[in-house]
């Protein structure tokens, strides 16, 4: 890009910019309130409306089987601001969505403040982060010009006025003016409120324009300043002590006026520090600094902190007032296998890391993330509870019973509020990727890091030795699993279709025996009884017994024939049972051959062709050369043991 063209963007800029600065009187302004009530919206509804105006998509659980075992018929909503960063928590962005919805109602949760609580790497600071940030880049809102507090211009109509210009305008108004243009108005404009100058101003983290941060402040010197202003010592002897020429409106609260004030780990504070919250929530007024008169404030308040800061707050019943003006809401990790590969998928892409990372990397570093935040249950093993958390179907071993997600919720409790953080995970990847010699990151080489990190990590030997049990036996048990039906699948040319093959004839053979009729071969127009013996062989793989065959022949007929009642689609992969059940029995077939020309170290010609065929297909499933080589050495290795 040249010069020239540099030059026409800065121009196109400035003059898009040139005709959104407004500058001009009361009386102006009120002909653009005229035009466009929502100019003068309050903060939450302001926020509500710039949160949803990407879209709202609204799953449709009935029509996807995942989702429907996930969240049953519950409704779910998923907002397009939220979706290209935040994954596996729908249901706790649904309840932040829902408290702006409540308060731009002007309902109680007006008066709240918002408050996330989770442990560390939850994604808190993000979500806030991510508000904040299109609080920003919104459109600019109208003020009254030299404001320390960019306060709304209607606050200038007296109150015997205002119920007259609320039904002209077709709003309501809601505040008053703060000391410093109350003070403006009578000595400057006296007291004529149209000529009052009125100007567009924007929202900025940085310049700190109606969006206010308070870090954590140290108990022995929380100043009420950083919330709430100061008075100006050098303008005392001018002054009164109570005249707004001596006020520097500047804290968090004057600063978030119409926008956000953010707490960062706010109960570490000392809960007199927080009595500012009582009345800038109840009485949407806070102090002004010295002795001036209360300042209304119209923001968003958001907090957050970890869950012990969060208990040892609540567990002091003095505490009762801030507490009662509180929303909670929890944000734990994602216990969605899926979700949380996306996760690490995102950062990566947001990275300068160019490495070629194998697949199901990124899922076995994610089965550790998740299997550490899972509570142990008495109905199932680790993995298996991961995996119907990740909505896949499964199935009793040996019967036709499932195993309901809503009862493992409930015998778990909380969950999801403690285990490794994604940072974690992250730190792991990177360096698995940096002590990488050929610029490629593979399952076994990110099961080291971990296991490297885990070593490391300052907690009980205890933990240490469950979390170590994950990595080596739970999830390497799993990942053994995955790369046998990997390798099967590059061994044998055309699998889908087999596995299609496969499917078809178990549909038809157990649709037969339902239904107590025969099936006619294509061949030779004879009909014949449903092949009982094929069913079994397919039901033994999941270890079905032939008592309960019937009951699961039932269940995969039932579940076809709803999935195409819907309009769906059936193949070997739409009913997960069935799609193992048939992965196990291909695998069973050709696992002796596998065995042989992977760990043959000479091979004869046949089984040369058979292995490089294997290897180019294995490329096209994502490998590359260097993992590849690596993957299929560890197969012949660990997979067809003697």
């Amino acid at each position: 890009m040249d010069a020239a063209k540099f030059y026409k963007i800065i121009q196109k800029d400035r003059e898009e910019r040139k005709g959104a600065n407004f500058k001009g009187n009361f009386l102006d302004y009120l002909e653009i309130v005229k035009e466009n009530p929502e100019v003068a919206v309050l903060a939450h509804e302001r926020i509500y409306k710039l949160l949803i105006e990407p879209g709202v998509e609204v799953i449709k659980t009935e029509e996807d089987p995942r989702l429907r075992r996930i969240y049953g018929n519950d409704i779910i909503k998923r907002y397009n601001f939220f979706k290209e960063d935040f994954f596996g928590i729908d249901r706790v962005l649904m309840k932040i969505v829902r408290y702006f919805h409540s308060a731009a109602m002007r309902g109680e949760e007006s008066r709240q403040v918002l408050y996330l609580v989770g442990p560390v790497g939850s994604g808190k600071s993000s979500i806030i982060e991510a508000i904040k940030k299109l609080l920003e880049s919104s459109p600019p809102i109208y003020a009254l010009e030299g404001c320390p507090i960019r306060e709304e211009p209607l606050h200038l109509i007296p109150h015997h006025l205002r119920d007259l210009f609320e039904k002209e305008l077709k709003v309501k108004i809601e505040g008053d003016l703060c000391p410093v243009c109350s003070y403006r108005l009578q000595h400057e404009f006296e007291g004529k409120y149209e000529n009052f100058p009125v100007t567009s101003v924007e929202f900025s983290i940085q310049g700190r324009k109606g969006i206010g941060v308070v870090p954590p402040v140290d108990s022995n010197n929380q100043d009420t300043s950083v919330l709430i202003g100061s008075v100006d010592i050098s303008k005392m002897d001018l002054y009164p002590e109570d005249d707004p020429r001596v006020f520097s409106l500047n804290g968090a609260f004057n600063v978030g006026n119409r926008g956000i004030v953010e707490f960062i780990e706010v109960f570490k504070n000392d809960v007199e520090y927080l009595h500012t919250m009582i009345t800038a929530t109840q009485e949407k007024a806070i102090p002004s600094p010295g002795k001036g008169a209360m300042v209304y404030f119209d923001g968003v308040i958001l907090a957050h902190s970890n869950e012990s800061e969060w208990n040892k707050f609540k567990s002091d019943h003095t505490n009762e007032a801030i507490l009662d003006r509180i929303v909670k809401i929890e944000v734990p990790y994602c216990l969605e296998l899926n979700e949380e590969i996306k996760i690490y998928e995102k950062i990566l892409k947001k990275s300068n890391f160019k490495a070629h990372i194998a697949p199901h990397t990124l899922e076995v570093a994610s089965m550790f993330a998740i299997l550490s935040r899972l509570k142990p249950s008495n109905k199932v093993d680790p993995m298996t509870k991961l995996k119907i958390y990740n909505g896949e179907e499964i199935i009793e071993k040996g019967t036709t019973k499932r195993i309901d997600i809503a009862e493992l919720r409930e015998e778990a409790g909380k969950e999801g509020m403690s285990g490794i953080s994604t940072r974690f995970i992250m730190k792991a990847l990177d360096n698995a990727l940096s002590d990488s010699e050929h610029n490629c990151i593979n399952p076994l080489s990110v099961m080291e890091a971990l296991i490297k990190e885990v070593k490391e990590m300052a907690v009980s030997e205890e933990l240490k030795k469950r979390y170590l049990g994950f990595i080596q036996d739970t999830i390497k048990k799993e990942y053994h699993l995955i790369l046998e039906k990997e390798v099967t699948r590059a061994f044998i040319h055309g699998y889908r279709e087999q596995a299609q093959d496969l499917f078809n004839n178990y549909l038809d053979h157990a649709e037969a025996y339902i239904n107590k009729t025969k099936i006619k071969d294509l061949s030779t127009g004879e009909e014949l009884e449903p092949d009982e013996e094929f069913l079994a062989s397919i039901e033994e793989q999941l270890g079905i017994t032939p008592s309960s065959a019937k009951g699961f022949r039932q269940d995969v007929t039932s579940y076809m024939f709803a999935v195409l009642r819907n309009g769906g689609k059936i193949d070997y992969t739409c009913y997960e049972p069935l799609k193992e059940a048939i992965e196990k029995k291909l695998t069973a077939s050709v696992r002796e051959l596998s065995r042989v020309i992977t760990k043959s170290k000479v091979r004869n010609e046949e089984q040369n062709k058979k292995y490089d065929a294997m290897v180019e297909e294995m490329k096209k499933n994502g490998y590359c050369d260097h993992c590849c080589n690596v993957i299929l050495k560890y197969s012949a290795n660990n997979l067809w043991k003697d």
